[in-house]
């Protein structure tokens, strides 16, 4: 299993020794990007916070340790967040 499978439906943030989606969560698909095919935890998220898209934290951007990674609703689908760039 190469990396990319292992992180396939990974919580974003969540502890690795437990990575799955959690029952009556609410979760978005990241696309793109450093950050491609983990799942991020929208539950406790406002829409309006969410509309413009979200800067997440990881060390494997363009801008290493520090860096964020943007990510985007997807026109038409809410259930996927599309990388738009890395942040300083």
């Amino acid at each position: 299993m190469d990396e990319l499978e292992f992180m396939r439906g990974r919580v974003y943030g969540a502890d690795h020794d437990d990575p799955g989606p959690r029952d009556g969560r609410l979760y978005v698909e990241l696309a793109g990007g450093p950050l491609d095919g983990l799942l991020l935890d929208v539950t406790d998220r406002l829409e309006t916070e969410l509309r413009g898209g979200v800067g997440l934290p990881t060390e494997m951007g363009r801008y290493g340790a520090g860096g964020r990674a943007l990510y985007v609703p997807r026109a038409g689908d809410g259930s996927v967040f599309d990388w738009r760039g890395d942040l300083p």
